[in-house]
């Protein structure tokens, strides 16, 4: 029967530590070669016993003093100690020996990195990479990459990349990271050529088509990104991303349908994740599907309970359908996680509206006015809330506050032309009513939606006529 590979080597390390042993204590021992130290160092490096495998070295080195693998070993022992000056020293008696070990460079630059010296070894690095090539030259590439991440050089940490991958066209490792760095720094143009040589050489490499589609998403060219993520599926039709991304590039085209399609393959290859589910969500809710949004949204919460948005639009679903106690339900509960957002409060506001609260309806538009004083929209909601309820004389209080928060908004003007009407001021009425049209005609729908019962009063007929036929009138 054959022994079992992992046990013979077990034995023999046994026996190699024994020998070691005998070494130290100075008992008969067997002649240890260069290569048993290298393993001896290993074995206490493995097992993060530093100290034991510094000593390890330092025999082996008074052995085989010409030993420039050997003299690495300790450079590196010594950086795991963040002894990084003596490990620098250490290396340039391994580089006298032999200066074309590429671990030579790496050490020296990890040494230098821990010593925030970023510089010197970017300087390093790119001296090596004259000197190497092929796969060493990658290696030393992949090393001068991280050094310009470390110091936030991102431009170079792409271009690194982009010369690793135009010497080995199907690195996987610089396939996956060019993708997130080219978003990073921008540079989809560059990108586009590199992936699309790269695909002209190697059709079947699905990276590069994804990598291809990511590019043209940055430069919002989704119809070609869609063409590339679906022959990136073409090739690998488990490739998760390639339908995630696939499914973003279908919603910015607003092809809701065809969005769901793969977010719902995306669900099937992988873990469920509550982004997923919530862009489902959105992409019913665009469809008109309130209820089938929901649904999804709920899929999102019960992964992300803590996402109070996710709440927030489960109270829009709702409010489409006009339930407005459970959107209330789902508001409270969006708002106990963040009672922060402005958001919550108009859409809670609006909801109390409509259930003829309009008491605490206006203490959350005013929390929302508070938040954003410049925005027309929660001046609008709450002064239309206090007409409809008839509180005129507070609905004029808010239109003077409008006015001064919105630069005088013409809109305000209209409403309180609508107000001054319905407390019996007529004239005044008319007056602002006149102007409104006059700053803003277009917006005269506005007033008649407030209340569409003041077509009914003669002078307010005659006002709008009139001002639209000197209006027709002046353009001629």
């Amino acid at each position: 029967m054959k022994e079992n590979p992992f046990r013979q080597e077990r034995d023999e390390m046994k026996e190699l530590l024994k020998q070691y042993q005998n070494f130290k204590t100075g008992k008969k021992f067997n002649f240890i070669e260069e290569e048993s130290f290298e393993r001896i160092i290993d074995y206490f490096d493995e097992n993060d016993n530093i100290p034991l495998a510094l000593e390890a070295v330092n025999f082996g080195v008074e052995q085989y003093p010409y030993s420039s693998s050997l003299f690495i070993k300790k450079a590196d022992i010594l950086i795991a100690s963040q002894r990084y000056l003596e490990a620098l020293s250490i290396l340039e008696k391994a580089e006298v020996l032999d200066s074309n070990d590429i671990n030579l460079y790496i050490l020296k630059t990890d040494a230098y990195l821990a010593l925030d010296n970023q510089e010197k070894a970017a300087m390093l690095l790119e001296e090596a990479i004259i000197v190497f090539d092929g796969v060493e030259k990658t290696e030393l590439l992949f090393e001068l990459a991280d050094v310009y991440d470390d110091y936030e050089d991102f431009n170079k940490v792409f271009n690194c990349l982009k010369l690793i991958l135009e010497q080995d066209p199907t690195n996987e490792e610089a396939l996956y990271k060019i993708c997130f760095w080219t978003d990073y720094t921008g540079k989809n143009e560059e990108s586009v050529l590199l992936h699309q040589k790269i695909i002209d050489e190697y059709p079947y490499t699905q990276l590069a088509w994804f990598n291809l589609g990511a590019a043209f998403q940055g430069l919002k060219l989704y119809e070609k990104s869609i063409d590339a993520y679906q022959y990136a599926i073409a090739i690998d039709e488990k490739f998760d991303y390639a339908y995630r991304n696939l499914g973003d590039a279908y919603l910015r085209l607003r092809k809701y349908r065809e969005a769901i399609e793969v977010l719902q393959k995306v669900l099937e290859l992988t873990m469920p994740e509550a982004v997923i589910y919530e862009a489902i969500g959105y992409c019913f809710e665009k469809l008109k599907n309130p209820a089938q949004a929901r649904f999804h949204y709920r899929k999102a919460v019960h992964l992300n309970s803590t996402d109070s948005h996710l709440y927030y639009k489960i109270a829009g679903t709702y409010m489409k359908e006009g339930y407005w106690e459970s959107a209330v339900k789902n508001l409270s509960q969006a708002m106990s996680i963040n009672k922060s957002k402005p958001d919550y409060h108009l859409a809670l506001a609006q909801c109390l509206v409509q259930l003829e609260r309009i008491k605490e309806a206006v203490v959350h538009f005013t929390h929302f006015i508070k938040a954003r004083p410049r925005n027309v929209k929660g001046w609008k909601e709450l002064i239309k809330s206090l007409y409809d309820f008839e509180y005129y004389e507070e609905a004029l209080e808010q239109i003077y506050n409008a006015q001064k928060n919105t630069d005088d908004k013409p809109l305000f003007v209209f409403y309180k032309a609508a107000v001054l009407f319905a407390l019996g001021k007529s004239k005044e009425a008319l007056l602002h009513l006149e102007n409104g049209i006059h700053r803003a005609p277009g917006l005269t729908k506005q007033f008649i939606d407030l209340n569409p019962s003041l077509l009914q009063n003669s002078l307010v007929v005659e006002t709008i006529s009139l001002n639209k036929d000197l209006k027709k009138k002046y353009k001629k």
